[in-house]
């Protein structure tokens, strides 16, 4: 009877033993599972989140090469700003290169999109401003040469006008002769028309009072000119210049002309080159002919 108590007790512990290890067994197996459960949940999102950054980085790529774009649409003549546009514009080419597969990288091509799109709005205002001013200063600079133009036109006009006063000055400043008279003269002193009396020739005339003229001492010049066109002179030396030519006068005369009427009388002596015919007499002062008259010598 004790013998049989005995081997009761004796299978109780081993029952117990062989239920506890079941238990741990279903314990350690559900850990396992939950483990199991965790790594494949947290792969799962891993993997998620990889192919959300993945998509994130390449819309922000994408926004990048936009922003590119949009730097070499930005047009301006400004060295300073187009330098400025150059390094933008190389920098966002240099992120692109980056492989941004974390979500540092990611924040960081966030953070450098963010400053330059902010970049980029003062690179339009300023680009704005300066085509703005431009434009101003384009459409300034055509009314600027609109009136050079004008002023440039009226100075031409001014001088034309300038041009004509002063030739018609200098033309009203001109002593005219009037009241001109050739006389043949004889050894006494009265006139002849004959030839083989001729002793002197005479030519008088008036100064014309001209208040525009400048006073002084005048030197006036007599040409006579004989019926074959030759000069009679003196001297083949006697020569003043006329419209930038030298011609030949025949007789001189010095004059005091103070801008009123004065009378003057040049002679000629007959040094035997006369000839029968009309003649023309012409009177030079200043450059311009003053005055003409005619005389005739005939034979008898």
């Amino acid at each position: 009877m004790a013998d049989l108590n005995n081997n009761t007790i004796n299978q109780e512990p081993k029952k117990t033993s062989h239920s506890g290890m079941i238990a741990a067994s279903v314990i350690l197996g559900l850990a396992l599972i939950f483990l199991i459960y965790l790594y494949f949940d947290k792969k799962n999102k891993m993997a998620e989140m990889e192919t959300v950054l993945t998509q994130e980085k390449d819309s922000l790529a994408n926004e990048l090469r936009h922003i590119v774009i949009a730097y070499d649409t930005l047009k301006t003549n400004n060295d300073t700003l187009n330098a400025g546009l150059q390094k933008q514009k190389d920098k966002i080419i240099k992120l692109l290169s980056l492989n941004a597969s974390n979500v540092q990288l990611i924040k960081k091509y966030k953070n450098e999109i963010s400053t330059m799109r902010d970049i980029m709005k003062s690179y339009i205002v300023q680009i704005d401003s300066l085509n703005t001013r431009n434009k101003f200063l384009v459409s300034e600079n055509t009314e600027i040469k609109l009136q050079i133009n004008q002023v440039r036109n009226t100075n031409t006009e001014l001088s034309k006008v300038k041009e004509e006063l002063n030739s018609k000055v200098e033309v009203a400043s001109i002593i005219q002769a009037k009241d001109i008279v050739a006389v043949s003269l004889n050894k006494k002193r009265k006139e002849t028309t004959r030839i083989n009396l001729l002793d002197k020739l005479r030519i008088c005339f008036t100064l014309r009072e001209n208040p525009l003229a400048q006073a002084g001492q005048k030197d006036v010049y007599m040409r006579v000119i004989r019926p074959d066109s030759l000069v009679v002179t003196s001297s083949p030396d006697n020569l003043f210049e006329y419209k930038s030519n030298k011609i030949i006068y025949s007789a001189t005369r010095q004059v005091d002309y103070m801008n009123q009427d004065i009378e003057v009388c040049i002679f000629l002596d007959n040094n035997g080159d006369f000839i029968i015919g009309n003649y023309s007499v012409e009177l030079y002062l200043e450059d311009n002919i003053i005055g003409r008259t005619n005389f005739m010598l005939s034979k008898k």
